[in-house]
């Protein structure tokens, strides 16, 4: 029925109507337990460079970071390199106490010492590189400032799934033992120099010009 054209428009008749917003798929969170998560901090804030390593997580709770594991590994302000040999015996010990690869070789962790969490270059083509043929792999970078970046990458997509991050206090954890991390610390990390190429333009866009980053948020 047509509207009568002596009667005054009301604001409902003169309102758009409403379009429907598409709706944003909840963005998957890798958590992290308390203890986990003062570890990571804490070797972080051991030395000046970047410091690596894997998360331990719980079989049944592949995205529940409980641990993290240091590797022999050679670090500069930019880099992590891990010794090949390392690598090797942490996945047969890991092994031979009951874990499988999804539960101790598939989130790789580092830090940045700088203000930026986002990856590098070198970042992203290193967990092509070496994750590249998993089922799925979790890069997670945690800056000097607190900020984060956590992708998951799977091989039957061609982007990366962001993740955000945060510490579930839920589940029962341990208490801190720093003199325990300071010696892990001690026994995997070797600093060594920049390289000599390495350019204050290089350096900007290391810390300011790489995707976005995620706050930490309590669970």
């Amino acid at each position: 029925m047509p509207y009568p054209r002596n009667q005054p428009l009301t604001r409902r008749l003169l309102q758009r109507p409403r379009q429907k917003r598409p709706k944003q798929r909840k963005r998957r969170t890798l958590r992290f337990s308390p203890y986990a998560w003062a570890k990571l901090i804490y070797l972080r804030d051991l030395g000046p460079t970047e410091v690596g390593g894997f998360g331990i997580t719980e079989p049944d709770d592949l995205r529940f970071v409980t641990d993290i594991v240091l590797i022999k590994q050679i670090c500069t302000d930019v880099t992590v390199a891990f010794d090949d040999a390392a690598v090797a015996d942490f996945f047969d010990d890991q092994i031979d106490v009951g874990r499988h690869p999804e539960n101790f070789g598939r989130i790789w962790i580092h830090t940045h010492p700088g203000n930026s969490a986002c990856p590098s270059q070198v970042d992203v083509e290193t967990f092509a590189r070496v994750f590249g043929n998993c089922d799925w792999a979790v890069m997670f970078i945690l800056a000097r400032n607190g900020a984060t970046y956590a992708e998951l990458k799977r091989p039957d997509r061609s982007k990366a799934e962001k993740l955000s991050v945060g510490i579930d206090f839920k589940p029962e954890f341990p208490a801190c033992d720093q003199s325990a991390w300071e010696a892990e610390y001690l026994d995997c990390v070797q600093e060594a120099p920049l390289p000599p190429l390495w350019s204050l333009a290089e350096w900007l866009e290391e810390e300011f010009l790489y995707a976005e980053q995620w706050p930490v948020m309590p669970l």
